[in-house]
C-alpha cells in the first residue's frame, strides 16, 4: 500500500529552516514516502544571517565569515551538495590572535588553548595578566569543583571560580562576547560551554584536563580527507553553501513563498497521537494552506507569537530567551597604507576596556581572495548585550566611530575607499543560565502535537553547524510522526 503524500510547511528560510527541508527530503527517500515541503520566509532574503556582499574584487560577509570544523554538520552538508572542493581554511602563516589590553594590542599565547592556559611562560611574557593574575590562574590545578554538578552557573561564575577575576576580564569574556555578544554575568556555561562543565567534572582542574588531552592527542583523519583548519568558509562567501542549497531543494520540488509573513497558525485538531495531525496556516496575504506537518525554525520571539494563542507554556518559554542587536561594519583600505599595522587574524576587546568596538578581523589576511591585490578588508563587530544603544546611530556615524577605535588601538589614519554596515536587530539568542531548563521543557511541551517540530539557533546551538544538526534531528521527528509505519 502506497503511504499518501505528506505536506509539511517550513516557517523561516534561514539556514535553520532550509537545513530542515533538506533532511526531511532525505528521511523520506530513504522510506519510499512522499511529501510536499513548502518553506516561507518573512523577507525577502534566504539564508538568515548568512549573507554575502560582493563589491568589485571585495567579498563582504554581513554575517557570520565562516563555521567551526570541529562540529562535522556543515562540512557533511557541503559534501552532499558537493561543493566541499571549494572550502577553504585559514590563512595558517599568519594565525595569531590579539586582545586590545591596558592600551595596546597584545597577542593571546600560543599555549592559550581553547579558553585554557596549558604553559605559564606566554603568558608572563604577554603582559596580558598581572603576575598574581596568572599565579591564581595557576590555581586552577588544585580547586575543587563545583558542590552541585547539577547546578547551572554563570561563565563569569565558572571561569571566575577557575581562574580567577582578572583572568576572566582579561582572556575569557573578550572570546566569549566575540561568538556570543552577550554578557557573560549571565549567559550558562551549560548551555554555552558544556565541554568545560564535562572536563571540570572529571578532572576537578581545567588545566590538567587539556594536558591530559593533549598528550592523548586527537585521532588523525582518515588519509583521504582534506585537513580543515578550526574555521572553515567557502572560496565565494558562504551565501554560496545558501544559494547551493536553495537550487537542490527547488530541484527536489519543494516550493518557496519569499516576502510572506506568516499571521497565524494553529492545530486543526487536538493532533494527539491517537489521530492524524494537522495545521492551519494562515499568510498576511490572505492564502490559507492545510497540512499533516510544520516546523517553526523561526527566531524565538516570533516562535513564540504564532504558538501564543494554542499553547501558551511553550509561548512562554520561548519568549524568557532574549535577544542581542549587534552589526558588522566591513571597510576596505589601500593595502599598503593599512598592511604595516595589520597582522594575525584580527583582535578582541574586553568589556572593561570601555571601547565600541568588541572585535575586529583582518579578513583579507585571514582568507584567501577576500580583496584584490591592492585592498585590505576589515571587518568590525559592534553592539551586543548591553550595548545594543550604539546601533541608533546612523551608518556614516557607525564608519566613523571605527574609524576612530581603528586608529586609537590599532594607529590606522588613512582613509577607507569603501564601508559598509549591516545590522542585525535581535540577531543573537541569549543563553541565559537555566537555558537547558527551558529548553528540555520546551521540547516536552513541543511533543504533545503530533507533527510539530520547532528549531532555530535559539535553542542548542548558534553556530551554522548546530543549526544544521538540529534541523536535521527536526526533521527525523517529524518523519517519525509522519510515517509511523516507517519508524525504525
Amino acid at each position: 500500500m502506497t503511504s499518501p503524500v505528506q505536506k509539511v510547511i517550513i516557517i523561516g528560510g534561514g539556514i535553520s529552516g532550509l537545513s530542515t527541508a533538506f533532511a526531511l527530503l532525505e528521511e523520506a527517500q530513504q522510506r519510499d514516502v512522499q511529501v510536499e515541503c513548502t518553506v516561507i520566509e518573512a523577507t525577502h532574503h534566504w539564508g538568515g544571517k548568512i549573507l554575502t556582499h560582493r563589491v568589485d574584487d571585495l567579498i563582504i560577509e554581513g554575517g557570520p565569515d565562516s563555521f567551526l570544523s570541529s562540529k562535522p554538520w556543515a562540512l557533511e552538508l557541503c559534501t552532499k551538495l558537493g561543493i566541499e572542493s571549494q572550502l577553504i581554511n585559514t590563512n595558517e602563516s599568519q594565525s595569531q590572535t590579539f586582545t586590545y589590553s591596558q592600551g595596546k594590542l597584545r597577542e593571546f599565547p600560543q599555549g592559550l588553548i581553547a579558553f585554557v592556559p596549558t604553559k605559564i611562560a606566554p603568558l608572563f611574557k604577554s603582559g596580558l595578566l598581572s603576575w598574581p593574575g596568572i599565579f591564581r590562574m595557576a590555581g586552577d590545578l588544585w580547586l575543587p569543583g563545583r558542590k552541585d554538578p547539577n547546578q547551572d552557573e554563570s561563565l563569569a561564575q565558572f571561569f571566575g571560580r577557575r581562574f580567577g577575576v582578572e583572568a576572566f576580564a582579561r582572556l575569557i569574556e573578550p572570546l566569549v562576547a566575540g561568538i556570543y555578544a552577550g554578557d557573560a554575568r549571565e549567559l550558562s556555561v551549560d548551555a554555552t560551554f558544556p565541554r568545560f562543565v564535562e572536563l571540570e567534572r572529571q578532572q576537578g582542574s581545567l588545566i590538567k584536563s587539556m594536558l591530559v588531552q593533549r598528550k592523548k592527542g586527537g585521532a588523525p583523519p582518515p588519509s583521504n580527507t582534506p585537513r580543515r583548519t578550526l574555521f572553515t568558509t567557502l572560496e565565494g562567501g558562504l551565501g554560496d553553501l545558501v544559494k547551493t542549497l536553495r537550487t537542490d531543494l527547488q530541484k527536489k520540488g519543494v516550493t518557496f513563498f519569499g516576502n510572506t509573513k506568516v499571521a497565524e497558525c494553529s492545530p486543526i485538531h487536538s493532533s494527539s497521537f491517537s489521530e492524524k495531525a494537522g495545521y492551519h496556516i494562515t499568510t498576511d496575504q490572505g492564502t490559507v494552506f492545510q497540512v499533516d506537518g510544520l516546523v517553526l525554525a523561526t527566531p524565538a520571539y516570533e516562535s513564540a507569537r504564532l504558538l501564543a494563542h494554542w499553547d501558551s507554556q511553550a509561548a512562554e518559554l520561548l519568549s524568557q530567551i532574549p535577544y542581542a542587536s549587534t552589526a558588522t561594519i566591513s571597510l576596505a583600505y589601500s593595502r599598503e597604507q593599512v598592511e604595516r599595522f595589520i597582522k594575525g587574524f584580527g583582535f578582541v576587546v574586553p568589556r572593561i576596556e570601555g571601547k565600541n568596538l568588541i572585535a575586529a578581523t583582518w579578513t583579507s589576511v585571514k582568507w584567501q581572495k577576500r580583496a584584490g591585490t591592492d585592498h585590505s578588508l576589515i571587518r568590525c563587530y559592534i553592539g551586543g548585550r548591553g550595548r545594543e544603544g550604539i546601533l541608533e546611530k546612523t551608518d556614516q556615524e557607525l564608519i566613523a566611530m571605527v574609524k576612530k577605535d581603528l586608529e586609537a588601538m590599532v594607529g590606522i589614519t588613512s582613509q577607507p575607499h569603501f564601508g559598509e554596515v549591516y545590522r542585525w536587530h535581535k540577531g543573537m539568542p541569549q543563553y541565559l543560565v537555566g537555558h537547558l531548563q527551558r529548553v528540555s521543557h520546551l521540547r516536552r511541551e513541543v511533543e504533545k502535537y503530533r507533527g510539530l517540530g520547532v528549531t532555530g539557533a535559539a535553542l542548542e546551538g548558534i553556530g551554522i553547524p548546530d543549526c544544521i544538526r538540529e534541523g536535521s534531528r527536526t526533521a527525523l521527528q517529524l518523519a517519525k510522526d509522519l510515517w509511523p509505519e516507517c519508524r525504525e
